[in-house]
């Protein structure tokens, strides 16, 4: 276990008010994603939302700085998967990204 990564997320974070009749609604400003064995320091918790889980507001991750740190932790460097493509370069973090080195083992 300790060498398999384990990522479990969900499509987006969720309001935390109801939304009348049509229930809660998806947002993007704080969400959660567990990793686990793989290189992750284990029994942390990394960031925190507001007191009603909106927005994110302690060690705020972007989605490109998560991304590099899952391929960091697959033994892969995302700045080497960038590619030049009509005059723009491009790779899976968008050229960005940083890894979060406070989460690893």
């Amino acid at each position: 276990m300790k060498k398999t990564l384990i990522v479990w997320g969900g499509e987006f974070g969720r309001t935390p008010t109801a939304q009348g009749a049509k229930g809660r609604d998806h947002h993007h400003t704080g969400f959660t994603v567990w990793l686990s064995g793989g290189g992750v320091k284990g029994g942390l918790t990394y960031g925190a939302t507001d007191e009603v889980g909106m927005h994110a507001v302690e060690n705020r991750m972007d989605v490109h700085d998560l991304h590099a740190t899952i391929l960091h932790l697959m033994g892969l460097d995302h700045t080497k998967l960038t590619f030049r493509y009509s005059g723009r370069d491009f790779r899976l973090t968008d050229v960005h990204g940083s890894v979060a080195s406070d989460i690893l083992a």
